[in-house]
């Protein structure tokens, strides 16, 4: 969700007022994907890069995400949907470590959108976790470095629960995945807008999936061969 520093400055504000307006499309966002039926969204919300800008801003930031998740709780048990967390959250204030766990255990029941929040995450900081995870199931001799698939690294990863994303959306016109599920996204189709986050609504959510749905997902296969399998009884 990039721009909302870009956004402000445009207008002539702090960086801040643009991430409050981000909370805004947030919201927009969310309630597309519910109205559509969609599963999983995931929203990079803060990276683990993010801790190294000014202190006033990360500062700000984190008082934005502890007033805005008690205010969205209800709204995310009214519209069913349950909200997720990955990144390094014991690097999180303890009020937003309070005020996120509470949120997990208030919307668990909820069976529609799964909200998944990157927060203080980034792709090497998992990839590094994972590593370091299986390393001490093999010393300990629960597995075998002969054993370790695609399928086991991905037991490891915060995104065990979770399916590879389908589609990732990049606003403010970077071309860049800037450490995001790096290996999540192998084939994951990408979509680059300059639409600032602040901007971005649900028109713009509309316009990214009519595009994927245009696309030709072949994971590495021909074309005749998915055209095959998509036509087969």
């Amino acid at each position: 969700m990039d721009g909302n520093g870009r956004w402000a400055k445009e207008k002539g504000e702090d960086r801040l007022f643009g991430h409050l307006h981000g909370v805004e499309s947030v919201r927009n966002i969310v309630e597309g994907c519910a109205e559509l039926g969609i599963q999983y969204l995931t929203l990079y919300a803060f990276s683990t890069e993010n801790w190294d800008r000014p202190e006033y801003e990360v500062s700000g930031l984190m008082e934005l995400l502890v007033d805005t998740i008690q205010k969205e709780v209800p709204t995310l048990n009214k519209n069913n949907i349950r909200l997720q967390l990955i990144g390094d959250q014991e690097m999180l204030p303890e009020a937003a470590k309070k005020e996120l766990k509470d949120a997990l255990f208030e919307t668990a029941g909820n069976t529609g959108l799964t909200l998944i929040m990157a927060l203080s995450y980034s792709s090497r900081w998992e990839i590094t976790n994972a590593v370091k995870q299986i390393a001490i199931s093999v010393k300990r001799g629960e597995l075998q470095p002969k054993e370790i698939t695609p399928e086991t690294i991905h037991q490891y990863l915060s995104t065990s629960e979770f399916p590879d994303p389908e589609l990732m959306i990049r606003t403010s016109g970077e071309y860049r995945i800037s450490n995001f599920l790096l290996y999540q996204l192998a084939y994951t189709e990408l979509y680059f807008t300059h639409t600032l986050w602040p901007d971005f609504r649900k028109e713009n959510l509309y316009e990214a999936i009519l595009e994927y749905q245009h696309r030709e997902r072949r994971f590495g296969k021909t074309s005749e061969q998915v055209n095959k399998e998509e036509n087969s009884p």
